[in-house]
């Protein structure tokens, strides 16, 4: 990423809600008696919602963006999808998206998203198209699948990568900042 690019990530600052879920513990009227009358518990259940949040949006250090580093496992290496923590997710990635996009993700659907592997600082590649998505776990946790970064960039267990969503062009940035079995270091 170029000097004037990565200037341009601070230019103005930033609008962004944080997205967070919002959990209805109690059930309405209609809910108890629909519950009773089907002799079914109430179900507790959660949506997605934005605020306003109290303190600014992590700033993204030009010197060293790589807000999610992730040490590559075996289960990464066998799906080829990196695994994104979901504190991560919330505060790096979906405080910058839009609301019904991120509805769109954590209701189980696939968001296709754009990838640059900067790793070569003088020839970035762009993965993009149905095979590059970001995806909900199970567990609440996130996934980002493009078989194509592994394959090229030979990823392997234990090599480190760093990942940011950039916010002024909606697309993450990927860089392989270690790689185990070439003992290689990029910053």
């Amino acid at each position: 990423m170029g000097e004037r690019e990565c200037s341009l990530l601070l230019v103005k600052p930033l609008l962004s809600l944080k997205k967070t879920f919002f959990y209805n513990f109690f059930p309405s009227k209609e809910e108890e008696e629909a519950c009773k009358l089907n002799n079914t518990p109430y179900v507790v259940t959660r949506e997605l919602i934005e605020i306003r949040d109290i303190y600014p949006p992590p700033k993204i250090d030009l010197e060293n963006p790589w807000q999610i580093k992730i040490k590559i496992t075996s289960y990464e290496v066998e799906a080829g999808a990196l695994l994104i923590p979901y504190i991560e997710t919330f505060e790096y990635i979906l405080r910058y998206w839009t609301l019904d996009m991120a509805k769109i993700l954590v209701n189980g659907c696939r968001v296709c998203v754009q990838v640059w592997d900067v790793t070569t600082d003088n020839a970035p590649k762009k993965y993009e198209g149905e095979r590059v998505y970001l995806w909900m776990l199970c567990n609440d946790d996130y996934a980002l699948s493009c078989i194509e970064l592994f394959n090229n960039n030979r990823l392997g267990v234990g090599d480190e990568i760093g990942l940011f969503w950039d916010p002024r062009s909606s697309n993450f940035m990927f860089k392989l900042l270690y790689n185990q079995r070439m003992r290689l270091i990029h910053l």
